[in-house]
Formats: structure tokens, C-alpha cells, sequence
């Protein structure tokens, strides 16, 4: 009973203390939780959309000798396994058809025999452009090269016997190429550099006709492959996924017994997607832990304002008989009484953020992950209220007497022993030294061997914002009481305007004060960090992932459609003409071999191709974008080379390159000379790695060949995606047709952006009221718990302008000077995240990008809260002196 009376006198008489430590313990409940369902939602996105993007989850491909029958019965009695279903797989010599009088032969490609059913069984594998989806097929770059249509009788060539003739049904798109092309067991690095140009799909009985001749006489031109498609109950997480259906494609292969291998799709999409999550976790680290943290700091620094009513209370109770023991029990149940209302606060906080900005009111995708959140998160509170309020009441208790009690706090001695030592100074030492080493030798943070099941993270990197984090915490306390220390004359002239005549006086109390108001500052500047960090990161990322999608679409809309000399032109009309079209511009799509490898080469108009694709001066090496395209126009010879090809290569500018394309009049491979202008890191419609840019016109006179394949088309404002749908329509249905509204949906369903939007929302939303609440609420509190000082103040005959010099005094140089070393930490500390999560940017970003608003806004709101909190300090000090006194 005795505590419980306590536990109301401290309710009715200190609401303040118990309701501003509840409400921190709330912003750091609410917080960690949001992130965590957040996280937890985030992983399980990135494990489903990565099993939807794989159309075949594995391609099991019978080994030469073996018995494809067995291959197929061991892959369906395999657990897991729920649809398996023969392909055929024949090489042509070529494939020939006839259109409008004239004949068209292609180069080699292939022959594939589908079984009834492939295309409902394995959905998103084909995609009819015109005709029926069934019977025999032609891909889309091969009805082009032959100018086939459905109707159309093509001759498929076989090596060594007459070609056989077959009519077409259809004509569809193969979007998952690349995989369904590749060579099964080979290392990557081996794959080809782009799946074949000409492909025909036969029915399987078809396919047993024409190519069973062929089988038995060139057995190693035509193979069998066994497609197959996997329960999809994964875990949540893509590492775990991952690692189940690693093993499981494993474990076939043993059962196989060197009779099949396997090509596993849905393990090497779930591979990428595993690093991606980690990442997604690093970003919790690194942008939420942070503000947990800002928020128990505040807790503590709102707790420790009433440090000395706590004492006084504490002394009352010593004169009762209250024991050390006694007294660290009545405050752990104040601790308890806060915490318990913040943890619900928070978690309710939590649950509304996840049901408006996530869209699941939930803190995590499973319940054992809904449960470890909330749990962890109500926990964190708890060990906060309990750090803020029981540790210094248990180390108060320790060495009270009544007399100390009641007598003024001790004025500022001896620095801290961290300060002595040096630790801040130590902190920034060892961050920049972590940096500059793990910078000089290129960051990696996520390591994701190939093939290896686990990925780890490169933690001796994190030491530098951690200790970054530490350091300028600790310096901008220390650079704070050295200006009230030794800065007296200076900070007098400053604060001048606002203390008049008292300002020498004001300046002297706030020396005497330098030790809370130092802790007042730093947690300003911590705060103010964390706030401007998350939003210059947020804007960063948003600003690189339209930078991506644009790389990787290459204009707002972009066409690709092989053409002629001939043709290009009226074709480009016809894409002018569709409404929303600003400007069509021409890019040539070829293929070079330097040396052995086979690599991408793109010829550009370099007078129009700088406005077209919006390139940027950061995507390129040895000049500006526009220094190089002017070098490509007077130049024709030039050429911009990848960084992956001249570090190769061990290429010099102006080196003479011989490129070997393909000639247009001859059908082989021709040599064409080339000289190295300078380095392109990046370009649009341009691979990730090596590739080749070149004056378009003099590609065409060497190679005799003026085709055109893509069209980077330009809108005058009207919607990439309204935009794209007219042009489908005018283009027909063999070009392929992609926005960068599209394209910018598919770069954000990668990596961390799956949700990046709600995560930033919620973080930037946090940082304005931790912001708000270091700067007012902590100022309001530090007042209130010196009223009585400020009352006697005014009992001597001060007035209220002279008290109001003290409150605006210490308003502005806590608001300004933690916004001002706050900025400057900010700075530092964005540099550095950037840097150590450049793998979350593709491309990595020339220069940060700066929000503005977003910054103004929080200035001003760290303005407005100290103003509130001046002024109602003020409104409370107009209360009679001893009506003060005696409430105090």
C-alpha cells in the first residue's frame, strides 16, 4: 500500500517527469517496432516477388548417354517438385522463309519442342504477339528477320539433311531468354553473352519429327531438358529460401547420379535477392537504430531534469526509515508505471503505421516474427524507462543525506573522465581511419560468395559510423561547454541583443549550468543529425533509383524494333506521330568481339543522343558527356569503352582497338578499327558490365549494315505510360514496348525499395518529433525544474523581461548550436553512409541529393518548439513568487 500511495503522490505531484519519459520510451517503442514490420514485411516481399519473376524454377538438362525418361521420373518423384514437363533442345543451321516476293534467310539458331500445356504450366515463359499461342511459334527477333507472319511456311535448316518445312501459328515474345537459353552446369562467367536471335518452338510431336533424323545421326545437337516447377512455401526470408532450394536442387542431382544437372533459376534469383535483404537489415541499422537510440537519450536527458526534485523526494523518504533498497523499489515501479504506458503507446503507434503507410497492421510477416518484435521492441522500452529512471535513483540513493538534498546542485568541476581521455577525439580518429582504409580498398559490405549458402556482412566497415556516431556526440558536448566555459566574452556579445543589460549575468548563470546545457545541446545536434542524415539518404536513393530506371529503359519509352535503312525512317514517323511523343531517337544494338569476348556496342547520333538520353557527366570518364559526343561527331572512329574493358584490357587513351562486327553485305564477322576516346561507366539500355559506344554512321558505312533496333522516345510531359500504350498500338505487335514508369516499379521491387517509401516516411516522420521534442521539451523541462530559482529571482524584484533574458538565452543557444553542429555531423555522417551502402545505389550517386524543404521545415520546427517552450515558461512564471515557493 505504501508504494502504491507513492506511486499516486507521484502521479498527481511529478505528471510531468512520468508522462515526458513515457513519451520517449513511446517514440523508441514505436519506432523499432514500425521498422521491424517493416523488415520482416519487406523480407518476405522480396522472397515472393523474386519467386514470381522466375517463370522455370529449374531446367534439369539431361547429360549426353543418359536416358532422358529416367531423368524426368527421378525429377518427379522428387519432394517439392509439382510440375515437370520434356523440352527439346535441337541447333539449326538456319531458317528461311519468304515475304512479300522476297527471300529471307536468318544465321543459326534454335529449335525447341514444347509439350501440351508448357505455356499454362510455366506462365510469363511465353507472351503471344500475334497469332495463336500454340502450335509452331516464332520468336519475336526471328518473325522480324524473316518479315514472317502467322500463315507463313519456314524452312528449318538441319546440319547434313534438307531443311524441313513448317508453317507458322504465331508469333511471341521469349522474356525469360536469357535463362531458358543458358548452358546448364556452366559457371557464369562462361554463359553467353546474349541469348540467339532466331528461334522456332514446335509442338513436341512436331519436334520428334523433324529432329529425330537429326538426333540419330548428330546426337549431340539435339538434347532434352526437364522444366520443372517447385512448391513455393518458402520461408520468408530470400537467405533461407535460398538455402532450401539450393539443397533440394543438390539433392536431385545426387539422386541423378551424374545423369542430369540442374539449373537452378529460382536459387540464383533468390541468391540476389538474399543480399538484398541484408541490405534491407544494414538499413534498419543504420537509419532506425539511430533514432532508437536519439529517443532513449531523450528519455534519459527528460528523466534526469527532475534529478533534483527526485533527490529532494528521496531525502523526505530517508527521513521515514526509507532504505537504499526501499528507495530504489519506489523507483523502479515509477520506471515501470512509465515504461508500461509507453510500451502500449508505442506498439498502439506502431500498429496504426503499419495499417496506413505498410498496409499490415502487423509487426511482422509470420507470428513468431510479430511476436519477437513487439516482444523485443516492449522490451527495449522497458530497459530504457529503467536506465532513465532506476539507474540514477539507485545511484543517487547510494551516497544521499538530507542535507545534501536541499542544497544547490555542486557548480561544474573536473570534466568527465571520457573528456579527459580523450575518447571523443579518439572516436573521429578511429572512424576516418576505418574509412579511408576500407574506401582506398573499395567498400564491401554485403559478401555473397557465388553459390556459397550464407552471406555475411563485412562488419569491421561499420566501425566507422559507429564510432562516427559516437565521436560527434561526444565532441558536440565538449565544443558546447567549452564555449560556456571559456567563451564567456564572445557568448556575451552574441547573446547581447537578447539579454541587454543582463547579458554578462545570464551568460554566468548559464556557465554555471554548462553541464546540463552542454547535454541539452549535444542532444540537439544528435537529433538534428539523425533527422537530416535519413532525409538526405532517402532523397539520395530516390533520386538513384530514377537514375537506374532511366539506365535501364534508356528514354520514357523505348521501342525496340529491328529495322532497316530503309524502313527506320517511315518507322520513326509512325512513332512521332502516336500522341504524348516529343522526340524518337535511333540507337543502333550490335555486337564486338574484342579479343575473345563478345561485348555490347551501342551507335548513337552524338548530336542528338545527349538530349535524348539526359545523359550526365557522371557516367562517364576523360570528359563530359557532352566533351564526348562532340569527340564521336569529329572523330567518327572513336569510341567510348567500359571501365570493365579498358581495366582489362590495360587500355590507353587514343589506343588503336580493332573490333570485329558483323557485315552486313558478307554475313562474317568484319574487322573495324577503333580508337579509345574515353570511359563510359554507364549508358542507357546498356548492360551492367562491358559494352562499347560509337558514332552510329560510321558503324553503319564499316559494317554495310544501317539497321536500327531501339528507339528512345522522349514525352512532351504526357504519362510514360500513357504514352507507351499509343505507341503499342502504332508500332504493332511484334516491337517491344517498355516505360520508365514500369521500369522505375520494377528497380524498386529490388533491393530495399520494396517499401523504401513507407520506411522513409515513417523515419522522417520520427525525426521532426524527436527533433521537436530534444529541442522543447527538453528545454521546457530543464525550466520547470528551475522555477524556483526563477521565482526567488522575481521575489527580488526581477522582471519579467529580466526573466525572459534568461529563458531566450538559453532557448537560442540550444537550438542554434545544436542545429549548427547538428548540420555539420550530418554532413560527415551521410558522406559515410553513402559511401559504406553504395550497393543499395545502382549507379552509385555522383553527389548527395540535398531536400531542401524537408531540411528548412525541421530548422523551423526546432525554432517554433524552443519558442513554445520559452513562451509558456514565461506564461508560468507570471504566477505569484510564493505561490511558487510553496509548490516547489
Amino acid at each position: 500500500m505504501a508504494a502504491l500511495s507513492w506511486l499516486h503522490g507521484v502521479v498527481r505531484r511529478r505528471p510531468g517527469r512520468l508522462v515526458a519519459t513515457a513519451a520517449g520510451v513511446a517514440v523508441a517503442v514505436a519506432l523499432l517496432a514500425s521498422i521491424g514490420a517493416f523488415l520482416s514485411a519487406t523480407e518476405a516481399k522480396m522472397t515472393q516477388r523474386a519467386i514470381a519473376r522466375v517463370a522455370v524454377d529449374w531446367q534439369v538438362e539431361a547429360q549426353p548417354g543418359s536416358d532422358p525418361a529416367r531423368v524426368l521420373a527421378a525429377t518427379r518423384h522428387l519432394p517439392g517438385v509439382t510440375r515437370a514437363l520434356p523440352v527439346g533442345f535441337a541447333a539449326t543451321t538456319g531458317l528461311s522463309g519468304t515475304a512479300g516476293g522476297s527471300g529471307q534467310t536468318t544465321g543459326p539458331g534454335r529449335v525447341l519442342g514444347l509439350p501440351p500445356g508448357y505455356a499454362r504450366a510455366f506462365g510469363g515463359q511465353l507472351r503471344t504477339l500475334s497469332g495463336r499461342g500454340d502450335g509452331v511459334l516464332l520468336a519475336q527477333q526471328t518473325a522480324a528477320n524473316l518479315h514472317a507472319q502467322p500463315g507463313d511456311t519456314v524452312a528449318v535448316g538441319r546440319a547434313g539433311l534438307p531443311p524441313a518445312r513448317v508453317r507458322v501459328d504465331g508469333i511471341v515474345d521469349l522474356p525469360e531468354a536469357d535463362s531458358l537459353f543458358q548452358r546448364v552446369g556452366a559457371p557464369p562467367g562462361a554463359q553467353a553473352q546474349a541469348p540467339p536471335d532466331n528461334v522456332v518452338l514446335l509442338p513436341a510431336a512436331t519436334f520428334r519429327t523433324v529432329e529425330a533424323p537429326l538426333a540419330a545421326k548428330r546426337a549431340d545437337l539435339v538434347r532434352t531438358q526437364v522444366h520443372v516447377r517447385l512448391r513455393h512455401d518458402l520461408p520468408a526470408s530470400p537467405g533461407a529460401a535460398f538455402t532450401r532450394v539450393s539443397g533440394q536442387a543438390r539433392q536431385l542431382e545426387s539422386r541423378l547420379a551424374g545423369s542430369g544437372l540442374v539449373g537452378d533459376n529460382l536459387g540464383a534469383t533468390l541468391d540476389k535477392a538474399r543480399s538484398d535483404a541484408l541490405y534491407a537489415e544494414l538499413l534498419f541499422l543504420f537509419l532506425g537504430l539511430p533514432g532508437a537510440i536519439v529517443a532513449a537519450l531523450l528519455t534519459a536527458t527528460l528523466a534526469a531534469a527532475g534529478a533534483q526534485r527526485r533527490r529532494e523526494d528521496q531525502a523526505l523518504l530517508r527521513t521515514r526509515g526509507a532504505t537504499t533498497r526501499r528507495l530504489v523499489e519506489l523507483a523502479a515501479l515509477e520506471a515501470a508505471l512509465a515504461g508500461g504506458v509507453g510500451v502500449a503507446l508505442g506498439l498502439g503507434i506502431a500498429l496504426l503505421l503499419g495499417a496506413t503507410v505498410f498496409g499490415s497492421a502487423s509487426f511482422g510477416a509470420s507470428t513468431l516474427s510479430a511476436l519477437l518484435w513487439a516482444g523485443g521492441s516492449a522490451l527495449a522500452g522497458l530497459l530504457i524507462a529503467g536506465a532513465a529512471i532506476t539507474v540514477p535513483a539507485w545511484r543517487q540513493a547510494r551516497s544521499l543525506t538530507v542535507a545534501a538534498a536541499h542544497r544547490a546542485p555542486p557548480r561544474p568541476g573536473r570534466a568527465p573522465r571520457w573528456q579527459r581521455w580523450g575518447l571523443d577525439v579518439a572516436c573521429l580518429v578511429g572512424a576516418a581511419l576505418v574509412y579511408w582504409q576500407a574506401s582506398a580498398n573499395g567498400y564491401q559490405l554485403v559478401l555473397a560468395p557465388e553459390g556459397v549458402p550464407q552471406v555475411s556482412v563485412n562488419w569491421y566497415a561499420l566501425l566507422a559510423p559507429i564510432l562516427g556516431w559516437i565521436g560527434a556526440g561526444l565532441l558536440a558536448y565538449r565544443l558546447a561547454e567549452l564555449v560556456l566555459n571559456r567563451g564567456r566574452r564572445p557568448l556575451t556579445r552574441t547573446l547581447h541583443p537578447v539579454g541587454g543589460p543582463l547579458a554578462s549575468t545570464v551568460v554566468a548563470t548559464m556557465s554555471r549550468q554548462r553541464g546540463l546545457l552542454a547535454r541539452a545541446v549535444a542532444l540537439v545536434a544528435v537529433t538534428v543529425a539523425f533527422a537530416a542524415s535519413t532525409a538526405v539518404f532517402d532523397a539520395t536513393y530516390r533520386q538513384q533509383a530514377g537514375v537506374d530506371a532511366r539506365l535501364t529503359n534508356g528514354a520514357d519509352v523505348t521501342v525496340n524494333e529491328p529495322t532497316t535503312a530503309t524502313t527506320a525512317p517511315a518507322f520513326a514517323q509512325r512513332l512521332q506521330r502516336a500522341g504524348g511523343v516529343a522526340s524518337v531517337e535511333p540507337l543502333q544494338h550490335r555486337y564486338a568481339y574484342i579479343g575473345p569476348d563478345l561485348q555490347d556496342l551501342y551507335g548513337v547520333r552524338p548530336t542528338t543522343i545527349a538530349a535524348a538520353g539526359k545523359l550526365q557527366d557522371a557516367w562517364f570518364a576523360g570528359g563530359s558527356a557532352s566533351g564526348l559526343m562532340h569527340r564521336l561527331q569529329t572523330q567518327p572512329s572513336a569510341v567510348l569503352v567500359s571501365e570493365e574493358t579498358v581495366r582489362d584490357y590495360q587500355l590507353s587513351p587514343g589506343e588503336l582497338l580493332r573490333l570485329r562486327l558483323l557485315d552486313g553485305a558478307t554475313g562474317r564477322f568484319t574487322t573495324v578499327p577503333f580508337h579509345y576516346a574515353g570511359v563510359a561507366r554507364e549508358f542507357p539500355t546498356a548492360p551492367l558490365d562491358s559494352f562499347f559506344v560509337a558514332n552510329a554512321a560510321y558503324v553503319a558505312r564499316a559494317t554495310h549494315n544501317p539497321a536500327v533496333g531501339t528507339f528512345l522516345i522522349s514525352t512532351d510531359g504526357t504519362s510514360p505510360a500513357a504514352v507507351a500504350s499509343r505507341v503499342r498500338r502504332v508500332a504493332g505487335p511484334t516491337a517491344s514496348v517498355t516505360d520508365i514508369t514500369t521500369q522505375r516499379k520494377i528497380v524498386g521491387s529490388n533491393l530495399t525499395a520494396v517499401g523504401m517509401a513507407g520506411l522513409t516516411k515513417v523515419e522522417l516522420v520520427f525525426a521532426l518529433v524527436l527533433v521537436a521534442a530534444a529541442t522543447g521539451l527538453v528545454l521546457a523541462l530543464g525550466f520547470a525544474e528551475r522555477r524556483r530559482t526563477f521565482a526567488i529571482a522575481s521575489a527580488l524584484g526581477a522582471r519579467a523581461r529580466d526573466l525572459g533574458a534568461f529563458v531566450w538565452a538559453e532557448s537560442l543557444l540550444v537550438t542554434v548550436g545544436g542545429v549548427v553542429l547538428g548540420a555539420l555531423i550530418a554532413v560527415a555522417i551521410t558522406g559515410m553512409l553513402i559511401t559504406i551502402l553504395t550497393g543499395v545505389f545502382d549507379p552509385p550517386p555522383d553527389a548527395p541529393a540535398i531536400p531542401w524543404a524537408y531540411l528548412g521545415g525541421l530548422v523551423a520546427l526546432a525554432a517554433v518548439a524552443a519558442a513554445i517552450a520559452g513562451g509558456v515558461t514565461l506564461r508560468r512564471l507570471r504566477r505569484p513568487a510564493i505561490s511558487v515557493l510553496r509548490d516547489a
